[in-house]
């Protein structure tokens, strides 16, 4: 298990080893040299990912499938031989265990898929249609009809190896264990937080590493689910929310998360400071957009998906102005606020 595999040599490499900075997905592909007698995908990340594909299917269709489960550093067939020598289609998605919101891997093909569960479809022409979300896809030219790897990577590769103990690494600091560095070198420090760890938990200390990363998963969201903030939709009616908030010395506004009736979004993932909060949303009606009652905290909106710093000068700025309503501050570190039909004007805005 990780707790063995420390060297002298390890331990050298280091104290060189520049931080990690950065947590952009990339990807490379090649013919498998191995037995894996099919699409092979390698999660060479300090994530636990979560992957989709797509395959052709006749002339014109393709069946997207998922979700492929990745720990940091394994490898697994996620479409088995025969393979086409032909466009296939890739995405994946980290853990909801992962602090600091969902990282994505993909490209510039829309495909849908279902956010929800596992999931087989063949390319609908309207993903909204069959309760499904739009999700951008890579394309992978297969050249080989037995074996064929791609690989999932960071800005700063890790490899197999290191990226199974970047993922532990991640994991204790994503359970609350202990802050380690995310560097896949397993030094005193992670050691330590992994003894305790296991002895805490009544567990042997030869526990093998994947079994370690899906209990460490399964406490991380455990305590995601104990902070943060989530909005939730009790409307019979689609929203689109917002949320704005005291970040540092500063202001921060965040959107848009999508919510069908009776539907929640997680839009704060870490502990919230104990001062209010704020909200915005518009709700879709078939007369129109519908706005919020009594609000009248200013913050900055886009039109698209925006993340947006200070609350000041927004429309110099080329951002909207929009009106917030203010939260009861968080307890413990989080908060849930729900909107109710009641909260929205009765007559749509004239400017939607």
């Amino acid at each position: 298990m990780v707790l063995e595999r420390l060297s002298l040599k390890a331990l050298r490499i280091a104290c060189l080893f520049c931080a990690f900075i950065g947590v952009s997905l990339q990807f490379s592909d090649a013919h498998a040299q191995s037995r894996s007698q099919g699409w092979r995908l390698c999660n060479e990340t300090s994530f636990i990912l979560e992957a989709a594909t797509g395959r052709p299917e006749g002339n014109s269709s393709i069946i997207v499938e998922g979700w492929t489960r990745l720990r940091p550093g394994e490898c697994r067939i996620a479409i088995a031989a025969p393979l086409r020598e032909a466009n296939y289609y890739v995405m994946a998605r980290s853990s909801s265990a992962h602090h600091g919101g969902q990282r994505m891997w993909g490209g510039e093909i829309p495909l849908c898929v279902d956010t929800t569960g596992s999931f087989a479809v063949e390319s609908p022409t309207s993903c909204t249609a069959m309760g499904l979300e739009e999700r951008s896809f890579r394309a992978v030219k297969i050249e080989n009809r037995n074996n064929w790897t791609t690989r999932l990577t960071e800005t700063e590769p890790y490899g197999t190896k290191l990226a199974q103990n970047a993922g532990v690494q991640r994991l204790l600091k994503d359970a609350g264990v202990a802050n380690t560095s995310i560097d896949g070198y397993v030094g005193r420090s992670t050691r330590g937080a992994i003894a305790a760890f296991l002895n805490a938990n009544k567990l042997s200390k030869d526990t093998p590493d994947a079994t370690l990363i899906d209990i460490l998963e399964e406490v991380a969201n455990t305590r995601s689910r104990q902070v943060g903030m989530t909005i939730c939709n009790r409307t019979p009616n689609k929203l689109w929310a917002a949320i704005g908030r005291r970040r540092g010395n500063g202001w921060e506004s965040r959107g848009w998360w999508t919510l069908d009736s009776d539907s929640c979004a997680r839009t704060i993932d870490e502990s919230l400071i104990p001062t209010p909060h704020y909200v915005f949303a518009e709700m879709e009606t078939d007369d129109g957009m519908h706005r919020l009652k009594v609000a009248s905290h200013l913050f900055c909106i886009a039109r698209s998906k925006f993340a947006i710093v200070g609350r000041e000068g927004c429309v110099v700025r080329a951002y909207k102005e929009a009106e917030f309503v203010e939260t009861a501050a968080p307890s413990d570190g989080k908060l849930i606020y729900e909107f109710f039909e009641r909260d929205f004007e009765e007559e749509p805005s004239e400017d939607n």
